[in-house]
């Protein structure tokens, strides 16, 4: 009996893309960090939220390795932060009108 051998089909990325895509989170907590200090009230928020998205998309993308992935995992992802938006949405709506 033969073995055979495993092969994978999956990308190769080089250890500096993630030494690059960590430098840039470790500098967008920085400037979440800035951003929450300057005291701009509701803007606060909504800058901490959009650097947050910011964030979490390079996660998603480099160490998750969405990008290598079929196209119903993009969909299923699209769809569950439409879902989280949505209902964010609909929070901060309710607060806003109490």
């Amino acid at each position: 009996m033969e073995m055979k051998e495993n092969k994978h089909d999956e990308p190769i990325v080089p250890y500096n893309q993630y030494v690059w895509v960590w430098l840039g989170l470790l500098t967008l907590t920085g400037f979440t960090v800035w951003v929450a200090r300057m005291h701009l009230g509701n803007l606060s928020i909504l800058g901490a939220l959009g650097i947050a998205s910011v964030k979490t998309g390079l996660v998603v993308t480099y160490f998750m390795n969405l990008r290598h992935e079929i196209r119903l995992f993009r969909y299923m992802l699209l769809v569950a932060v439409l879902t989280l938006f949505t209902i964010i949405g609909m929070t901060f709506t309710d607060i806003l009108f109490r």
